[in-house]
């Protein structure tokens, strides 16, 4: 199961920079001119998670075996990208075929770095893109709206059902404001993942700043700040530069010690991650033995037998039961042999609802 982020922006707001570090290749080029990223680049990156070295230590585990996610960084949008300028439809296709975004806002001033728009002014770049974003969705709802027409005179009732939340969402676009605003019925919510709409996706806001200012952030990160929490969303600082200084350090005793030097408690591609993970509405389970410890992704308000599948189809489809224990437990009872002892560990059938944390052994049978 994969779940994967795009990273958009204006050019030279440093996207393909945090994607370097993100991935710590070189695989997108960073240059000081628009579209030098044309093709989307993709990467597979860690996920950060204590818990998984703590439950390794206790299960002596020899093995540590982390669960990912997909980066995708996606080529600069321009102004006018909803009508095809600056390559434009082939970014807005890119977009549509990922799960959620990172939006990058440059929050830094440089006159060696030319802006796109003339100056820096985040607010405004944000309201650029959103501004695209919200457009190619009005034509793509309009374009659908003729399609449904016929399937509407026959009396399909999903037909009918999707055609009605289109209407809602064009009317919350006409009005401005991203699709994802409208307010869903529970009637309308199994028709959400037909919408396809890029304004639906979950958005984060990554404030890109100087060096100096990668700990407490400046004006813009502020006012970026108040800007997302007035939409839904979060936002978070990061220095693309020091990321890209820490990408290249060999041992986690430099990276330590460089972060130590400016102030920073971890990486800002950490925190990314992490809000990143959270924006998919995601959980992670484990599976801990002698051989690995490993972490799993499923998203939230999954069944025990989907959690199962995701380690192998014959897992779900031969289902018995789930041996579980609560991470919190484990660690207290330092293992499942201990949990089994205070009586702990539980037998889950196939209607339990993952939670986050959860320590699995499953039993199957094909």
């Amino acid at each position: 199961m994969g779940f994967n982020c795009g990273i958009v922006g204006l050019p030279n707001v440093g996207k393909s920079t945090l994607f370097n570090a993100l991935t710590a290749t070189a695989a997108a080029e960073a240059a000081n001119y628009p579209f030098c990223t044309i093709e989307p680049n993709s990467g597979r990156v860690a996920v950060p998670d204590e818990r998984l070295t703590t439950l390794a230590s206790i299960a002596k585990s020899q093995q540590i075996i982390p669960t990912y996610l997909e980066f995708v960084d996606i080529a600069g949008l321009v102004r006018g990208a909803s009508k095809g300028e600056g390559l434009g439809n082939q970014f807005l296709a890119h977009i549509r075929e990922v799960d959620a975004i990172l939006h990058v806002l440059r929050c830094f001033d440089d006159p060696n770095i030319i802006h796109v728009e003339g100056k820096v002014d985040p607010l405004r770049d944000a309201e650029v893109i959103n501004t695209e974003l919200m457009i190619a969705d009005l034509d793509s709802i309009e374009r659908r709206q003729t399609n449904l027409a016929k399937k509407i005179r026959t009396g399909d009732k999903e037909a009918i059902g999707l055609s009605k939340l289109l209407e809602k969402a064009y009317e919350k676009l006409k009005d401005g404001q991203p699709a994802r605003k409208m307010d869903i019925t529970e009637d309308e919510k199994p028709l959400l993942k037909h919408l396809q709409l890029i304004t639906m996706k979950p958005i984060l806001y990554v404030c890109n700043v100087s060096e100096s200012e990668a700990k407490d952030g400046n004006e813009w990160t502020k006012r970026v700040a108040e800007f997302a929490t007035s939409e839904g969303a979060k936002s978070v600082i990061i220095s693309a530069a020091i990321e890209s200084e820490i990408s290249v350090l060999e041992t986690a005793d430099d990276k330590t010690a460089f972060l130590d030097s400016l102030g920073l408690k971890e990486t800002g591609l950490s925190r990314i991650i992490k809000e990143g993970y959270a924006l998919l509405g995601l959980n992670t389970f484990f599976t801990i033995g002698p051989k690995e410890a490993r972490a799993w992704t499923v998203e939230k308000g999954a069944f025990a037998p989907q959690a199962a599948g995701v380690i192998h189809s014959d897992f779900e489809r031969g289902y018995i039961c789930a041996e579980t224990i609560a991470y919190n437990d484990y660690v207290a009872y330092q293992g499942e042999q201990g949990c089994k002892t205070a009586g702990k560990l539980r037998i889950e059938g196939r209607d339990y609802t993952v939670q986050d944390g959860d320590v699995f052994h499953f039993r199957f049978n094909v």
